[in-house]
């Protein structure tokens, strides 16, 4: 499986940007995928993730009631809507996919909130 992500980009403090991430390959196999978000001098964090049965999400405290995770299986693309933007969103925004046994990435795409 291969993940292209796209989308990022600068945006204002309470703003929006809405981040996209294409599987493709053997994309039958993914049981999940998510977003993961690393700042500068900081650890690779977890965002939000979307399973691809149920479509059940999950989301870090922080960005509750600010990001929506959503997919569309049949495109193979989630999204990441972020709303309300804050200089604590800053980060270079990894996509990942996950089956049974393994896990793999995108090589990112940079969200930089001006204040």
């Amino acid at each position: 499986v291969q993940l292209v992500e796209s989308g990022g980009g600068l945006v204002q403090a309470g703003g929006s940007l809405r981040l996209s991430c294409a599987a493709s390959g053997t994309t039958f196999s993914i049981n999940a995928m998510g977003w993961y978000r690393q700042a500068p001098g900081k650890q690779r964090e977890f965002v939000a993730s979307i399973t691809y049965g149920s479509g059940a999400t999950n989301y870090v405290d922080s960005v509750k009631g600010r990001f929506t995770i959503s997919r569309d299986n049949a495109k193979n693309t989630i999204h990441l809507q972020m709303n309300s933007l804050n200089h604590g969103d800053t980060a270079l925004y990894y996509c990942n996919a996950r089956g049974f046994g393994w896990v793999t990435w995108g090589q990112g795409t940079q969200v930089t909130v001006s204040s």
